[in-house]
């Protein structure tokens, strides 16, 4: 991780940059960082994976020195080093950058500056308010300046504005993971409102049989990358997957979703479970006696497991990791599903200028992840638009070569599953009724079994994807 030796981090305090009052400083809590700084000293597998799940950045802090500090702490909390007095200042003092933290009597100040990590959570959104504050105040003075030399585009100036102003707010959300239970009320709530107006694994079975023949199971350490053009059922497949090994297996699972919020993960969750159609809930709409019960049983069933969704979406790769360590440490997650790869983001220098780099980046994180936590992954990938440029009986049928930016994806990932349906790509409607409801999951890549063809059918209806037999006709 690159640092800044550029000036000491025990600087006077900048100063605001307001016309009306130039001899103000900008809004600011020394203490609180400090604060926040000791219990990450003192306890760093605790409080620097929550700052970071918490989006807390080196910007945030005032004080030069301090937002150097923490950075080194992120970077050596990444690597899984171990942090202690004795060995951060030899790091430091290697690196020449020890007096831009202000020496090795500022860090032991710092270190002993909070007797306990109590209040960690209250310095931490102080420190992250007084950014805010600091934000603001630079936004607005520099659309101040602007506006007063006159700009012939208002519209332009005035939308730059509204951006900045609006990324001054997303960056202050942290969007948390939670308990399906906290989720599945809202969802019954909801379908109220519409209608007023076995085989033996050695890892944890995805429920389709021919997949876990050939891959004995979803094992830990490992990362299964499902791909698929848009519109293949992707999504649906994964929470299928998500549903068995959460639900019916009992094992404590986390999702991120980039793309679907948390409630729309859910409510998908729950009518699929239940075998009803979110399509035709309206006006008129009369669900049965049965269809009732079903619905209340599939919300006791979800309600009553363990799984949490994080929809933050464009997620950085490092805080999705401290999301997973923390989720992983407190409740042993067990699985772990990302909806999709390509939706993530990475916040080192290198992947700002190389989209190919960045993704890279993010997939060698995935593959890290799972190692250290020692759970499977299951991440989604979009593909490039290869499938639709075949003829005749290739038509639609992805490849490998087909994953977007696919650079080191075929690399780091275990298990690679190209997902189509047939029935998309044919051409008359003849065909498209003779294939309607078949799925296959091209099974490309699978580094301890064999690959090759699993047959599924697609319940568009149910947003379900089961088991077909190689010589059934779906129904």
């Amino acid at each position: 991780m690159a640092t800044d030796t550029s000036a000491p981090a025990l600087q006077k305090a900048p100063r605001s940059e307001s016309h009306d009052d130039a001899s103000r400083s900008l809004p600011h809590a020394l203490g609180p960082e400090k604060s926040i700084l000791s219990s990450m000293l003192k306890d760093p597998e605790q409080w620097i994976g929550r700052a970071k799940e918490e989006g807390l950045t080196r910007s945030h802090f005032y004080l030069p020195g301090h937002g150097l500090l923490y950075e080194i702490l992120s970077e050596l909390n990444d690597k899984g080093t171990e942090v202690e007095l004795v060995s951060l200042f030899q790091l430091l003092h290697d690196r020449g950058i020890l007096d831009h933290v202000g020496g090795a009597q500022a860090i032991t100040d710092i270190y002993t500056y909070a007797p306990n990590a109590a209040h960690f959570m209250t310095h931490l959104t102080i420190v992250k308010d007084k950014y805010v504050l600091r934000s603001i105040i630079s936004t607005c003075t520099e659309s101040i300046s602007e506006a007063y030399d006159n700009p012939e585009d208002t519209n332009q100036l005035l939308d730059r504005v509204e951006q900045e102003v609006l990324a001054i707010r997303q960056g202050r959300e942290s969007t948390r993971g939670f308990s399906i239970k906290e989720s599945v009320l809202e969802v019954f709530t909801k379908f109220q409102e519409i209608l007023a107006g076995e085989m033996e694994v050695q890892g944890v079975a995805t429920g389709y049989s021919d997949l876990d023949r050939m891959t004995k199971g979803l094992k830990p350490g490992e990362m299964f990358v499902v791909a698929a053009r848009p519109s293949m059922g992707k999504t649906s497949l994964m929470m299928n997957i998500v549903e068995h090994i959460c639900v019916d297996q009992s094992v404590p699972t986390m999702v991120f979703s980039c793309e679907m919020t948390a409630f729309q993960i859910v409510q998908r969750l729950v009518f699929s479970r239940a075998r009803l159609s979110m399509s035709k809930l309206g006006k008129g709409f009369k669900p049965t006696k049965d269809q009732i019960g079903k619905l209340k049983r599939a919300i006791k069933e979800i309600g009553e497991s363990k799984l949490w969704v994080d929809d933050t979406a464009g997620i950085p790769i490092d805080t999705l990791r401290a999301k997973a360590r923390r989720r992983k440490r407190e409740d042993g997650v067990g699985l772990i599903a990302i909806d999709y790869l390509q939706l993530l983001k990475s916040n080192s220098r290198q992947a700002a200028n190389s989209r190919e780099r960045e993704i890279g980046e993010i997939s060698a994180g995935i593959k890290a992840l799972a190692k250290e936590l020692e759970v499977p992954i299951v991440v989604l990938a979009q593909l490039n638009r290869g499938p639709e440029g075949r003829t005749g009986s290739s038509l639609g049928v992805p490849r490998m070569s087909d994953l977007r930016e696919s650079g080191t994806i075929e690399q780091d990932a275990d298990m690679i599953g190209l997902l189509y349906r047939t029935a998309y790509y044919a051409e008359t409607e003849e065909d498209k009724e003779a294939e309607a409801g078949k799925a296959e999951l091209v099974l490309a890549k699978n580094r301890n079994g064999e690959t090759g063809h699993v047959p599924l059918t697609f319940m568009a209806e149910w947003m379900r994807f089961e088991t077909r037999a190689r010589d059934e006709e779906p129904q």
